[in-house]
């Protein structure tokens, strides 16, 4: 690759980074999907491409079996990147970049893709120097390499992992005009790694023992309060994802795993489990990740991401091009359990049609959906609307706010809305 070719690819890369003016863009600011592609159909590049002449990668050999040993996307799909927002956080090492989410399909979300979010940066740990301790309320203090960590029965599951802030700037409004800056603190991915309850049983967990204290090896020392119920139930020390080592930006080399409960308790490089008979009340769980509610107070422990789904294509990057047949794509999801149905409106929610679910539909994992629909030019008011096999169903924003007031940034999983202009163009809109 020529030095050239090299800047040009950081360029691309850094242009994911946007001011807040490129950002709002909802309905109630000044629309403009200036965070959008512009409303064109694809052209060619070189005509002289298409049939029926030969077109011009056919005459020559291409390159050989070794040139990227590790593989890479095509560089025409250099635009399908993570992307982050300079100004809503004070530093890049304690903040939080969005997944593509608009230009994925299926249900796994490729590693180099998955949203990030950082308290203190990424540490650099050296595997060989790893360790897991297990102190506090237990018959046997542990410490585990991770070749140890390795010995006990693997398991592997996909989950989706969501930030518990995940559409929290859309409280009192539509805001930001993308899909990826709306939904994309959400990815899912195939965990290999170890149950936590094989763990506790090596290591002889107290009957007093009532919740664990999970601690992060990163310079903010991340920590969070976990019930011993949900630590014996599902959770897991993962060591990788989708078949690989874990990135160091999603915890290499080991991280905790709790599907289906809010991102944050995820504790990446996890360094340390004690058990202890009380939760630990620390920052994260009381100054921090907390629902302020209208009265004042603040919602403790919710930590449970209820179902949710988003519209992925039309979406204010996916405007709708062509008049006659579309697809419209969808992901939906819930901490609670399977996604059962998920239900697609065109008018705003005065009517619904079921959409097509795609196999595999699993536990606390994302779920793809797709609709066949007909556009003659007109309007649309898109919407999703996701329930689980508990019988919930996800509520409109009035409905949430009802119940919540507008004061939190966390938890929200109201429908949202997509509006399709006569244009083709579309614009993330509050109504009602």
């Amino acid at each position: 690759m020529s030095m050239e070719t090299k800047k040009n690819k950081v360029t691309t890369a850094e242009s994911g980074k946007l001011s807040r003016r490129q950002v709002l863009g909802g309905a109630a600011v000044a629309a403009g999907g200036l965070a959008a592609p512009a409303l064109a159909k694809a052209t060619e590049v070189n005509p002289e491409n298409l049939p029926p002449n030969v077109s011009e990668w056919t005459p020559y050999l291409g390159p050989g079996v070794d040139v990227t040993p590790y593989g890479m996307p095509s560089e025409h799909e250099a635009h399908v990147v993570r992307r982050w927002v300079e100004w809503l956080t004070a530093s890049a090492e304690s903040s939080v970049n969005f997944t593509p989410l608009q230009d994925l399909d299926g249900i796994v979300t490729p590693n180099g893709l998955c949203f990030e979010r950082h308290h203190g940066g990424i540490p650099d740990v050296v595997p060989a120097d790893y360790r897991l301790m297990i102190n506090g309320l237990v018959d046997r203090e542990l410490l585990f390499t991770l070749d140890e960590l390795k010995r006990f029965p693997q398991v592997n599951r996909f989950h989706f992992l969501e930030c518990a802030a995940n559409g929290g700037m859309e409280w009192r409004g539509a805001q930001l005009n993308g899909c990826q800056y709306t939904f994309g603190m959400v990815h899912n991915v195939q965990y290999s790694g170890v149950l936590l309850s094989d763990i506790c049983r090596e290591a002889g967990v107290k009957p007093e023992a009532k919740w664990v204290l999970a601690e992060g090896g990163d310079s903010a020392g991340m920590n969070r309060s976990v019930p011993i119920e949900k630590i014996l139930d599902d959770c897991m020390i993962a060591y990788s994802m989708n078949g690989e080592a874990l990135r160091p930006e999603q915890g290499y080399p080991a991280r905790l795993v709790v599907p289906g409960w809010e991102g944050n308790m995820w504790v990446k490089w996890i360094r340390r489990l004690e058990f202890g008979d009380m939760p630990y009340m620390a920052r994260e769980e009381t100054s921090k990740y907390t629902d302020l509610m209208d009265d004042g107070k603040a919602r403790m422990f919710t930590w449970v991401m209820d179902a949710k789904s988003c519209v992925t294509s039309p979406s204010p990057e996916k405007h709708l091009l062509y008049k006659g047949q579309n697809l419209l794509k969808g992901l939906a999801w819930s901490g609670r359990g399977k996604i059962s149905r998920v239900d697609v409106s065109l008018d705003g929610g005065r009517n619904w049609q079921t959409a097509e679910l795609h196999d595999p539909v699993l536990d606390k994992s994302l779920t793809r959906f797709t609709m066949p629909f007909q556009w003659n030019g007109e309007e649309l008011l898109v919407q999703s609307r996701a329930m689980d096999e508990t019988g919930y169903v996800q509520p409109t924003i009035q409905g949430l706010q009802a119940e919540r007031g507008v004061n939190s940034i966390y938890h929200n999983n109201a429908i949202a809305t997509w509006q399709v202009k006569s244009t083709g163009a579309v614009e993330n809109v509050r109504i009602g």
